[in-house]
């Protein structure tokens, strides 16, 4: 098989790794495991590589992927704007890899976390 199964089954499998992906469109940085990051770097990718299509049935696809949180909330005026992460991704994440064509990830190797010496990352958009 081509995927790593991360020690669990596998809804709770692509269910942690939805979480781990919407929280890396919101923060663009998250610390995890090593082999987590690895394969969150799969679908992180092919989510940017949708979001950059833009048209209608990629939205459909990373939003049945994605979770809906909220990215950010900000003041215009006196209306106070709300931003999903799929918002996020469509209108400031896709836009920034433009010209890119592909590699928007980068996963950088950290100390071993302290109670099970688990090999950590850090895995941020470029």
């Amino acid at each position: 098989m081509s995927y790593r199964k991360l020690g669990r089954s596998s809804d709770v499998r692509n269910a942690m790794l939805r979480d781990l992906t919407t929280d890396l469109f919101i923060h663009e940085r998250i610390v995890t495991t090593e082999t987590r990051a690895k394969e969150v770097r799969k679908t992180a990718e092919k989510m940017i590589t949708l979001a950059k299509k833009g048209d209608l049935h990629s939205r459909r696809l990373v939003s049945s992927y994605i979770r809906k949180e909220v990215a950010n909330i900000s003041e215009e005026d006196d209306a106070v704007v709300i931003q999903s992460a799929l918002q996020k991704l469509f209108s400031d994440i896709a836009p920034r890899y433009k010209e890119r064509q592909g590699g928007y990830t980068r996963i950088l190797k950290t100390a071993p976390r302290r109670g099970d010496a688990a090999p950590m990352a850090i895995i941020e958009l470029v």
